[in-house]
């Protein structure tokens, strides 16, 4: 054999052998691909909340994040039963459709967003002209009210306001839809007798001038678990330890939003992201004429159940539900604690 040859089969030899302990080195671990549903902002801050940079320290490292909008909750619904989303922001109204009309058992609520009618922050107002004469809700026998559409949630708050005060809708009043950007026009024009408005419609000085409230969130239903974060246990127990990550810098962004030296700040990152005048936020933004977010990220499941429990009284939802066997809040609750 020629010392050539030799030379040869040696390196294949120690080809052959270094080939399997590579092929033993474990793979740098991909991020985990987080796509989130958001239907309207400031309310959600799933497409704000890493406008500022330097505040998302896991980020494209743990995992990687996409906002994704959707119209109403029930896209939402869909796109998490066809494995096309990981987190839906859904509220008291569409979680239960999730769980028993769209089959997902495994659904759990693992973060908070929003919530409606907490002490000393914002309510949802509906409102009459102040040349109405309502001056109650038992007013409104006989009238036309408006509502953004059927079966959502400021439309369930009303119907449990006035069933509270013996009125029935079709038997007492008439129900008319319009989108909130149009309901200050309904009332103007006097096609309704009552309106609700959502932020930042509510502080518009046109409807200050013509209009009173009469109740607001309160009324109907207390405090309101309005929006929170849900994710399917499947997607959950393969990426949990990515999901802390994301919900401890979910949590960094809420702080640095909520707070008042940073006002300024995060009211032209949110002017800049809707492309619309800071002063149409400055007032309001995250403070106590905003609607109330839990510093730790933290669901009000207390409030949540309540809620549910007034929507199966008013036929909307078919069977009673327990949320906490639909809750994980193990994670939120790791992540708020690193920040301690």
């Amino acid at each position: 054999m020629s010392r050539m040859s030799s030379w040869l089969l040696a390196s294949l030899a120690v080809a052959a052998l270094a080939t399997p302990a590579a092929s033993q080195q474990p793979a740098a671990q991909q991020p985990v691909k987080i796509r989130a549903g958001w239907i309207t902002t400031p309310a959600s801050l799933i497409p704000l909340m890493f406008a500022k940079p330097g505040l998302a320290k896991h980020k494209d490292r743990s995992y990687t994040f996409e906002p994704v909008y959707y119209a109403a909750s029930p896209l939402q619904i869909t796109a998490l039963a066809n494995n096309e989303l990981e987190i839906a922001a859904l509220g008291y109204s569409s979680f239960p459709l999730g769980v028993q009309n769209a089959g997902l058992s495994d659904l759990r609520i693992i973060a908070d967003e929003i919530q409606d009618g907490v002490p000393g922050h914002y309510a949802t107002p509906y409102w009459v002209r102040k040349d109405s004469g309502i001056a109650r809700i038992e007013d409104l026998k006989g009238k036309v009210v408006a509502t953004n559409g059927l079966g959502s949630g400021v439309d369930l708050i009303m119907r449990s306001a006035l069933r509270q005060r013996g009125l029935e809708d079709k038997r007492d009043y008439t129900v008319i839809e319009a989108p909130f950007p149009t309901q200050k026009a309904v009332l103007k024009d006097r096609k309704a007798d009552l309106i609700v408005t959502a932020l930042p419609f509510s502080y518009d000085p046109e409807v200050l001038d013509m209009a009173k409230i009469l109740f607001d969130s309160r009324s109907g239903f207390g405090t309101v678990a309005l929006s929170f974060w849900t994710a399917r246990k499947s997607f959950i127990d393969r990426n949990r330890a990515a999901l802390v990550d994301l919900l401890e810098d979910y949590v960094v962004a809420l702080r640095w939003l909520l707070d008042p030296a940073h006002h300024d700040e995060a009211v032209e990152i949110t002017a800049s992201f809707l492309k619309r005048p800071p002063a149409s936020f400055a007032d309001w933004l995250f403070t106590s004429k905003d609607f109330f977010r839990d510093r730790d990220g933290k669901p009000n499941l207390a409030a949540l159940q309540s809620n549910i429990d007034k929507v199966k009284d008013l036929g909307f939802v078919k069977a009673p539900l327990d949320v906490s066997r639909f809750a994980d809040l193990g994670l939120i609750e790791e992540a708020a604690a690193r920040l301690r």
